[in-house]
Parts: C-alpha cells; structure tokens; sequence
C-alpha cells in the first residue's frame, strides 16, 4: 500500500540507481570489514578500513546479479540455498575480476598469505562471510532497494495532498500551501517515500 498519494504513479528505481545503491553498499561493507578484520588480528584501535575504487564497480554489478538471480529462484528454492548459490556466484565474480584486474597490476586484494587460497584471487576461509553477507544482501538490501519508488510531484517533489484524518477543522482551509505542504510532509510520510510494509 503507498503511503503517499501522488498525481502519478510512482515508478520502480531504475537499474543504474539500484546499481550505485549496490555499490554503496558494497564499498562501505568492504571498508567496514576490513577496519574490523584489523581491530580483530592486531587489536587496532584505529579501525583503518580500507578498499579500492574498482570495489565500487565489482560490488554494484555482482550485487545487480545477485538481483536478477533473487527474482527467478524466490518461490522455487529456500533462502539458505539461495543462499549458497549466491556464495558460490561470489566466489565466481571475485576470481574473474580479480583475474582481469591483475593483469593489468590492479588487483586490489591477494589472499595468497590464506591457506585454502587459489591464485591468491579466492580463499575458502571467507565461505562464512560471503554466506551471511549474500543473506543481508538478499534479505535487508535487494528486498527493501527493490520496494522503493521514485516520485515526481510539484517543487520539492512532495504532493500537496493532504489527509482528511485528523485534520481541517475551520481554520484548515486558511494554510498557505507551504504551510499544508510541511504539514502533509510531517504528518503522512513518515516513510519518505517508501511503500509501507503489510
């Protein structure tokens, strides 16, 4: 159900927005996940998080991938093997671009120093990881980003719609449209823009 009423119907995201939305994501889980990966090996109370440029581009395309996989297995296969697939995709991303990236000396990773490591591009040590990040993935990012609408409407892009419920009364009809407008934005849209949950 929207939350929002609009003169137009509010239209999905297109796939370069989900695509930067994905890569956002990705680059600042890398960053994340680093900082606590060197807090955790060397007790570094600096949290030094680091990744490349080039994550923001592997990241946004794998996740868009995960995407498309996500509509054509829901409904036909659980989510803990959606899941494993979605690893094993993971790990099929991270070698071909890593793999294309070294050869032009631009790889920015190396797990050579990882004992299950291949080519130094992939490591089975991080399995766990991948599984519960493609979980999030699925379940917190693709879903929610997924649901979102883009909306046009006038000025600010708000609607000057306002709900009947709990408002008017004989001064109502005397707000200046700002006024109704900042109104309607605090009272309706708790959500931003979102479609509202079941």
């Amino acid at each position: 159900m929207v939350t929002l009423a609009t003169p137009e119907t509010p239209v999905p995201l297109t796939a370069l927005s989900r695509w930067y939305l994905y890569a956002i994501h990705g680059y600042f889980c890398e960053v994340m996940f680093t900082a606590a990966w060197e807090f955790v090996v060397n007790c570094n109370w600096k949290f030094p998080g680091v990744t490349s440029v080039w994550a923001l581009f592997i990241y946004g395309t794998c996740i868009l991938i995960v995407e498309r996989m996500y509509l054509k297995l829901r409904g036909r296969c659980p989510v803990l093997l959606r899941c494993v697939i979605y690893t094993l995709w993971t790990y099929l991303w991270e070698f071909g671009t890593g793999l294309l990236l070294r050869q032009f000396n631009a790889c920015p990773w190396d797990y050579s120093e990882f004992r299950y490591n291949f080519m130094g591009l992939i490591t089975a040590e991080y399995a766990v990881p991948w599984f519960c990040a493609s979980f999030i993935v699925e379940r917190l990012v693709i879903r929610k980003t997924l649901r979102l609408r883009f909306h046009e409407g006038p000025e600010d892009g708000w609607s000057n719609y306002r709900s009947d419920a709990g408002g008017g009364g004989g001064s109502g009809g005397n707000l200046g449209a700002g006024r109704r407008r900042e109104r309607s934005r605090e009272m309706e849209n708790s959500a931003n823009g979102y479609l509202k949950g079941e």
